[in-house]
């Protein structure tokens, strides 16, 4: 049985990088840090860490113990959790989801911490892998994910569906773009842009559209909330979900141009097996639901 207090202090160390922030964090000093890794590494017998100057990192036997820290750390805050009053407007929860979808739900969860001073709420923009990664280990209370999952320790539900939205500059609204045009006009490409230029224009340009490799890129942007400021501005196209065109500031600025056959992504909200459960996930599940609906 691992030491307790000594895999806690490993675990923060691990979390936080640095043995001088770690015993501040901790309450400790430095050099008690140093002790109770090498308590534990002595529990263990074998090295958890190879030193690099002041930085670190982890050993195979390490990357193994903090796999032990962190399941326990789980544990220990579903227990907490269960044996502590289950209210709607207390404690901590984990949101995931897209990047263009999370600028959409922020709002609304800042209105909701308005009215629940004790309730914690942290969002994290992330792919949809890391995505369903975080909610099966923990890390993360609920998701919001674009294709279906079916996974015996997960429960998934429908909430919505949301447009693919070719954006052009308002300048552009009204106009019968072709591929030509577009590309004249080039295209402000992010990470997830060249999916759904082959999402889209493959369905609605088969003749012309010869892939994502093919257009004519104007700028990339690797920022969501900045993907649409080139647009607005008068520089290229993008295509993003509907969510961030909503979301952007200066959404007056721009122009969806409809193509004649829509593309739709699903919107999934998923959670571990019985984690709706909890007053405060099942409160923030609704919230989701009523934010995806209010898409249209």
């Amino acid at each position: 049985m691992l030491n307790a207090t000594w895999l806690d202090t490993f675990t923060t160390l691990c979390e936080v990088g640095h043995f001088t922030r770690t015993a501040e964090l901790l309450g400790m000093t430095q050099p008690g840090v140093s002790q109770h890794l090498r308590k534990l590494e002595s529990q263990v017998g074998k090295p958890l860490i190879s030193m690099d100057g002041k930085s670190f990192t982890l050993t195979p036997t390490g990357e193994a113990v903090l796999a032990v820290g962190t399941a326990r750390r789980i544990q220990e805050r579903d227990l907490q959790e269960t044996i502590q009053i289950d209210d709607p407007d207390v404690g901590d929860i984990g949101i995931g989801c897209s990047g263009s979808f999370a600028m959409w739900l922020y709002p609304h969860l800042l209105e909701r911490m308005h009215h629940a001073p004790e309730l914690v709420i942290r969002l994290n923009a992330a792919p949809h892998t890391s995505v369903v990664t975080a909610v099966l280990s923990g890390g993360l209370d609920l998701g919001i994910i674009a294709d279906r999952i079916d996974h015996p320790r997960l429960d998934a539900v429908k909430i919505g569906r949301e447009e693919l939205c070719l954006v052009v500059p308002r300048s552009c609204a009204g106009q019968d773009l072709d591929l030509h045009h577009l590309n004249e006009l080039g295209f402000v490409a992010h990470p997830d842009g060249y999916a759904y230029a082959d999402d889209l224009f493959s369905l609605n340009f088969p003749k012309d559209y010869k892939g994502a490799d093919r257009l004519n890129i104007r700028t990339f942007v690797n920022q969501i909330g900045q993907i649409p400021i080139p647009v607005a501005q008068g520089i290229g196209y993008t295509i993003l979900p509907k969510s961030g065109i909503d979301a952007f500031a200066g959404n007056q600025d721009l122009a969806i141009i409809h193509l004649p056959k829509p593309r739709h992504h699903d919107l999934w909200l998923i959670s571990r097996r019985g984690r709706t459960n909890f007053a405060r996930v099942a409160a923030l599940s609704d919230l989701i639901r009523g934010a995806a609906e209010a898409l249209g």
